[in-house]
């Protein structure tokens, strides 16, 4: 509960900051006719229906399990993710680069190019601060990681989405300023369009990254390392457990793990005693990572039902 929270706290600060960035920067661009803001509120303007996307995936993924769902929804938040990466290629990237091909093919002068300046200076502020709260929210979770591995290991798109999304515009808005002013100082307009072409590339760059990370997850991702090793350690440490033979995992969701576990016990069980067994691993297991959320139990050959005394 306390990840999802930080998660919603993360896409709420995300969603309030551009919705007022993008109403912004509509105003900016028609005021201006600069290609440059235009894509940029697209950007703004996407990116707020993408926080909307996330919020409904998290409030859906919560919902209790059910008869055609036996193992919970969890799964809809990654495939909430996937839409907004789709969202993001289609009405961020695309349309962004089309815009520039059509400003460099028909290049107009800017008007009141201190508008641009003025709300780009203002964008790259609030973006900031939404970036800086999801970086920190972020890093509080995989302090012991790089960022680019924290992205990779991380089970919560709807963490690491909005970080991509934040990155992904402060680094626009940078392209934006830069084109903006060389359109002006130098008298070109056709790099305001040229920056709308690289903003619109890095959107694409960041839909592919969040397109991969979520397909991973929805086509079946395996825990962390760290998880499949803390079952492993309560296996390997019970006297009655003679041999681990294999270990598979299943994210359900962000906070939902499923473990298939084969293994040999004593031979000497009846097969009460191996019940038995199997509700105790199964308890200290849940009890050492409370993410994991299913355990089934398979015995290996060397613990055949058919050699167990009744």
């Amino acid at each position: 509960m306390a990840q999802q929270h930080g998660s919603k706290k993360v896409i709420y600060a995300a969603l309030a900051g551009n919705l007022a960035i993008a109403v912004t920067k509509f105003g900016a661009a028609l005021y201006t006719g600069s290609s440059a803001m235009l894509t940029e509120a697209i950007h703004s303007l996407v990116d707020t229906g993408n926080q909307g996307l996330l919020l409904y995936g998290l409030r859906r993924a919560a919902r209790p399990p059910d008869e055609r769902h036996p193992f919970g929804h969890g799964l809809e938040l990654y495939f909430w993710s996937f839409v907004v990466a789709l969202l993001i290629f289609a009405l961020g990237g695309a349309v962004s680069i089309y815009e520039g091909i059509h400003k460099m093919r028909h290049p107009e002068p800017i008007t009141s190019a201190w508008v641009n300046f003025v709300v780009l200076g203002a964008s790259i502020v609030f973006e900031g601060l939404s970036f800086a709260v999801a970086y920190r929210e972020f890093r509080a979770r995989y302090a012991h990681l790089s960022l680019w591995s924290g992205i990779e290991r991380s089970k919560d798109p709807s963490a690491f989405a909005v970080l991509l999304e934040d990155g992904a515009a402060l680094a626009g808005l940078g392209v934006a300023l830069v084109g903006v002013s060389v359109s002006v100082w130098f008298d070109l307009p056709a790099a305001d369009g040229a920056a709308s072409i690289v903003i619109g590339g890095l959107l694409v760059v960041t839909a592919l990254v969040l397109a991969r990370e979520t397909r991973s997850l929805l086509t079946g991702e395996s825990t962390s390392p760290r998880v499949l090793a803390a079952a492993r350690a309560v296996l390997d440490a019970d006297p009655r457990v003679t041999k681990v033979e294999n270990i598979m995992s299943l994210h359900l969701g962000p906070a939902q793990v499923l473990l298939a576990i084969t293994l040999d016990l004593q031979r000497n069980l009846t097969v009460d005693q191996v019940r038995a067994t199997a509700d105790d691993l199964r308890q200290r297991i849940e009890a050492r990572q409370p993410i994991i959320s299913h355990v089934f139990f398979r015995l290996g050959p060397a613990s055949n039902f058919a050699h167990l005394p009744t």
